[in-house]
């Protein structure tokens, strides 16, 4: 059990040691002059003086405020407050021992020595305390003139390097103050810098830095914690103030640990979500991919590319890439090649539906794990070509499936989407074709029977994915606007593209290794609450440093057939049940028939290829009926 000691805790413990510290070197300071005669020292001289001294020191400390600062990050700024206080201790102490005794019997050069003394006492501690936790001390000189004056968000560790590193010749910011997310490092300092508050009060310490000719020109995020909806209204406050907000990079962007950086970048549209993103807990997903040669369809794509470069840093026997576009092949072989130049990979261009052609693949790699992230996703352009929808959604799901189970595969992982639950159009209704299929071959080779498993994961949008509205948003703003919205109430989940992937291979571990639970079942991704499309509009303007409407405008310009106002992650007749693992649940499908959705698949498959689009989506709606009831 860990303990946590409170903020007035910590203050009180640090300024009783300061006091006790000022007695004993006191009474070290006597020693030191006196030698032998110490023990027959008057009594007035040793305990009256000494209480004197503490009550001095006490009152000092309290007028300076030099317990308040963080011992993590003493520096430089720190040792100077100890000496002046030192100073001040030592010349009220002599003045009011001439008050008391006259100096008569006193040893005057002792307050010298207990000068010297007071200091090393009070400042060892702070630097050996720090040397224990960073391992280095440094004393860094003052700022440079004439740079961008930034008032931080966060009062740790971040926040201490971004004010080392501003402390250094030529640094392009000067920190003037730090905000405290909660307010409980109210009033104390950090390598000299004063916390000045919370955020909620950021307009009243901006009127008083600018009554100080301080204003900052910049707000700086040091935590990577803070995000969601106190960074928005953040972004609002900032707008309304005329300030930009930006934040550090994360630890894992720096060039190394022994370096300083003061690069900053503006908010990402990930740092909006609302909530924290998942953390991969590598060990059930090392074991699961290890050693194993896995084949990956859909490799090129936004949520295949980022499947490669997980799987790659996982250390599989070998990694197939496996995909119908001959660029997007070349690019991820290329990157996963430079990522990891020791791993054995193969790059086949190939379709899906192409049966034949994936069958000699399948023969060609023997793989013991499938990912298929192979799918049509636009949804209009799959609207406007059906047929091409459910060849490739729909056959191309069933070929895969059926050459895993084939050729032994040990577990294949299918992507699926929100839009498959409700659907309003044929990507959706593909998509659940799709999901039905691999949930009854799963159910079909019975749970922990040594078949193939079909590890079935669900969820919704993924930032900066292909098809997705922020590349959209980002060429609009970079023409200079509009930016367009199909309705003002439109709201979609998101995801970031890594902590999708990260889950569906969480998601697959448990899987493939909990058989008996999760047999024919589906699994969820967590992806938080929807997000207004038009708001992540009037952010993406607010992270350009423009203001919205002003600027650029946001245009509405109406639903797109078959698109629906909100999506949703479950059906209602799909019963939930939590996971072990924080960000997935599992949700109870409606049982199909392998073999009658095979029927069905042949004949979808046979109306797609004689382009007879009017018969195919009849079949689409009965094989799907809440797709013909919203239809």
């Amino acid at each position: 059990m860990r303990l946590t000691i409170g903020t007035s805790t910590k203050l009180a413990i640090a300024f009783a040691h300061d006091v006790a510290m000022a007695a004993i070197a006191y009474v070290l300071a006597l020693w030191l002059r006196l030698g032998e005669d110490f023990a027959r020292a008057d009594e007035t001289l040793l305990l009256g003086g000494c209480a004197l001294f503490a009550a001095i020191a006490a009152a000092v400390f309290r007028w300076l405020g030099l317990y308040r600062g963080i011992w993590r990050f003493a520096s430089f700024p720190d040792l100077a407050r100890i000496t002046r206080a030192s100073t001040l201790i030592v010349l009220f102490h002599l003045a009011a021992m001439f008050a008391f005794t006259r100096l008569e019997d006193y040893p005057r050069s002792a307050l010298v020595i207990a000068w010297f003394v007071l200091i090393l006492l009070l400042s060892g501690p702070r630097i050996l305390y720090r040397l224990a936790k960073d391992g280095r001390f440094d004393l860094s000189g003052a700022a440079d003139p004439g740079r961008v004056p930034v008032l931080l968000v966060g009062a740790g560790a971040e926040a201490e390097r971004f004010i080392e590193a501003s402390e250094r010749p030529g640094a392009p910011y000067a920190v003037v103050g730090l905000l405290d997310e909660t307010g409980a490092r109210r009033g104390r300092s950090l390598r000299g810098l004063q916390v000045l508050g919370q955020v909620d009060e950021l307009p009243l310490i901006v009127e008083q830095l600018a009554a100080r000719s301080r204003k900052p020109q910049r707000i700086v995020v040091t935590r990577a914690e803070f995000a969601g909806e106190r960074l928005e209204k953040l972004l609002d406050e900032g707008e309304r103030l005329g300030i930009a907000v930006a934040r550090l990079p994360r630890l894992t962007e720096l060039r190394s640990a022994g370096q300083a950086r003061q690069d900053v970048r503006p908010i990402a549209i990930e740092d909006l979500l609302g909530r924290s993103q998942a953390v991969l807990d590598r060990a059930p997903v090392e074991a699961l991919v290890a050693g194993r040669r896995v084949l990956l369809t859909g490799a090129g794509g936004s949520i295949g590319s980022e499947l490669a470069r997980q799987i790659a840093d996982l250390a599989p026997a070998e990694l197939v890439l496996l995909d119908s576009s001959e660029y997007a092949l070349y690019a991820i072989d290329l990157e996963v090649g430079e990522r990891q130049p020791a791993l054995a990979r193969r790059a086949v261009l190939a379709d899906v539906r192409d049966r034949e052609r994936l069958a000699r693949a399948f023969a060609e790699a023997r793989p013991e794990l499938v990912f298929h992230a192979a799918a049509l996703k636009h949804v209009p352009m799959v609207e406007a070509h059906p047929a091409e929808g459910a060849l490739t959604n729909i056959c191309g799901t069933r070929n895969v499936a059926d050459l895993a189970r084939a050729h032994g595969v040990a577990a294949m992982v299918a992507i699926s989407t929100d839009k498959a639950v409700n659907p309003t159009n044929v990507m959706g209704a593909t998509k659940r074709l799709a999901e039905a299929y691999c949930q009854a071959l799963d159910r079909a080779a019975g749970a922990g029977a040594g078949g193939t498993r079909y590890v079935t994961v669900r969820f919704g949008n993924v930032l900066g994915s292909t098809g997705s509205v922020v590349p959209l948003f980002q060429r609009q703003l970079a023409a200079g606007g509009p930016l367009t919205v199909t309705h003002p109430d439109m709201k979609r989940y998101f995801m970031t593209v890594r902590e999708a992937v990260e889950l569906v291979l969480q998601a697959s571990a448990l899987g493939t290794r909990d058989a008996a639970a999760t047999g024919g079942k589906l699994f969820v991704l967590d992806m938080g609450a929807p997000v207004r499309i038009a708001d992540l509009a009037r952010r993406m303007i607010l992270l350009a440093g423009l203001k919205p409407e002003r600027d650029v405008k946001v245009v509405f310009t109406g639903l797109r057939p078959a698109e629906k106002l909100e999506e949703e992650l479950f059906h209602a007749a799909e019963p939930l049940a939590p996971t072990t693992l924080a960000g997935i649940r599992l949700a109870d499908p409606r049982a199909g028939d392998a073999e009658a959705l095979a029927r069905g698949f042949d004949e979808l498959e046979a109306l797609a290829r004689a382009g007879r689009e009017a018969e195919l989506l009849a079949a689409l709606r009965r094989m799907v009926p809440e797709f013909a009831a919203t239809s």
